[in-house]
């Protein structure tokens, strides 16, 4: 799965960290950055198990969730073992509606789950895209809680950002807004 981290001015929001929290935890000695808090597209077990290495080394890291994804966290339906233990509950979880960042945009996208969201960040034309949008396709909506009548709505929010926009989504290759509009079948 593909994580990304966010910087400005010396801080970072990392997003969606999957498997390699101590990985994550070097890039962002090396490049100096202090970590502002984790931002979650949504809280599938693939997204989320770099989260106690990173609580590890920064115990008061905030981290944000879609508040319809909450109860994912500990569910044994979000595990898959050994790879994927269950994740408890972050003890700072918290909805991504309470995010006040002028340059960032909080796109809700349920479907895939129920609390998804995308991450806007229009001054660099980017679009952090987690399971909701993929190159050529879209995320499965036949886990618990997914709604493909849903992720089909939440698409239309997508699909009037400027055709330019890059697209980084959870897994496989970057994408364009209007690469997808002209080629997905889900568009």
């Amino acid at each position: 799965m593909n994580c990304s981290i966010v910087s400005d001015r010396g801080r970072a929001w990392i997003v969606d960290p999957g498997q390699e929290g101590e990985r994550i935890v070097r890039l962002l000695a090396q490049k100096g950055l202090e970590p502002a808090a984790v931002l979650l597209t949504h809280a599938h077990f693939d997204h989320v198990c770099g989260i106690p290495a990173l609580e590890k080394e920064f115990p008061d890291l905030p981290v944000y969730v879609g508040s319809g994804d909450m109860a994912m966290f500990g569910h044994p339906l979000n595990q898959f073992p050994p790879e994927y233990p269950s994740i408890p509950r972050p003890a700072d979880l918290r909805d991504v509606d309470l995010l006040d960042l002028p340059w960032l945009k909080t796109i809700h996208t349920p479907g895939h789950t129920p609390g998804g969201v995308c991450y806007h960040i229009p001054g660099d034309g980017l679009l952090l895209s987690g399971d909701t949008l993929f190159a050529g396709s879209v995320g499965r909506t036949d886990f618990p809680g997914g709604s493909m009548a849903t992720l089909v709505d939440s698409l239309k929010k997508l699909v009037v950002l400027p055709g330019e926009t890059l697209v980084i989504p959870g897994h496989g290759p970057h994408t364009t807004i209007a690469a997808e509009i002209a080629g997905n079948p889900f568009l």
